[in-house]
């Protein structure tokens, strides 16, 4: 039980980087971006050629990726969405163009990457025994990066101007332009950060299992579960939706065998959602 609880922290602290990026853009610009997830192969797919291919230290080719994805964030913002919520802010149509947006990327990546599996060498090798318990160290080396990237983002939207000014948008759009905030352009930082957190997770993951250009999907329905667990649009519960499905996942494939973990989870899901829509620390609708 102590290996599944350590298995539960492991996957929690890289999901939760998945899940406050998506949450950043949702509570910004009320998107669910359906991309997400290939946002999140983007940057497995930049540190395996930055890292695995040209040898470029592992933190630069982390960083070098996370720019790369914030800057496909960013154009997917300036000129996809931001034009389409100008002419129509029906959510209909956003909903439609963010899985628009999905096929296309997940075609691209097929199509420059393949379907193989890729995965890179061990950053640090090595397994970790504790009171019974096995950890690689690579593994526990992501642990440490992506709870120091996740504690480093709190901070960033905490103390920072930039930061406040997203809270400002995300509390109330209307209130924040008036005093002065630039809607458009906190709108691509906005963006840009929610990718760049997603391709963070992807080149960390990579350094512990592996990436595939099919891969994005999957993921954004992870992230989906988050948020929905959590609370939609709510920071903290996305950290909450991150572990309660890192510790699901770790207690199901210990213990329930074949596909059977993803068919109790999402079960579990409709069930938690039909007694609290709202999520754990999301507030009523209506």
């Amino acid at each position: 039980m102590l290996q599944v609880i350590v298995n539960g922290l492991m996957l929690g602290s890289t999901y939760t980087l998945i899940a406050l990026g998506i949450t950043l853009i949702f509570s910004l610009m009320n998107i669910m971006n359906f991309a997400h997830g290939q946002m999140y192969v983007l940057g497995g797919f930049a540190v395996y050629y930055l890292y695995g291919e040209a040898h470029w230290p592992f933190p630069l080719a982390l960083i070098v990726g996370a720019v790369l994805v914030a800057l496909v964030g960013v154009l997917v913002e300036r000129f996809l969405f931001r034009p389409v919520i100008k002419k129509s802010h029906r959510e209909e149509t956003t909903m439609l163009l963010a899985v628009g947006t999905a096929l296309l990327l997940d075609s691209l990546a097929l199509a420059f990457f393949g379907e193989k599996q890729r995965g890179v060498p061990d950053v640090v090798e090595g397994v970790i025994s504790w009171a019974g318990t096995f950890i690689p160290a690579r593994r526990l080396l992501t642990f440490g990066l992506a709870l120091a990237l996740a504690a480093g983002f709190l901070a960033f939207m905490t103390w920072t101007r930039p930061g406040r000014a997203l809270r400002a948008i995300a509390q109330d759009r209307e209130a924040a332009a008036l005093h002065g905030v630039d809607l458009s352009r906190y709108g691509a930082l906005g963006f840009g950060i929610g990718a760049a957190l997603a391709g963070l997770a992807g080149g960390l993951l990579v350094a512990t299992d592996s990436v595939n250009a099919g891969a994005g999907n999957l993921i954004s329905i992870k992230a989906f579960i988050m948020i929905m667990i959590g609370g939609a649009g709510v920071v903290s519960g996305a950290i909450v939706g991150a572990f309660v499905l890192g510790f699901s996942e770790a207690l199901g494939y210990s213990f329930v065998p074949g596909s059977l973990p993803y068919l109790l989870i999402l079960t579990s899901l409709i069930v938690f959602l039909i007694l609290r829509p709202q999520g754990i620390l999301g507030k009523r609708w209506g």
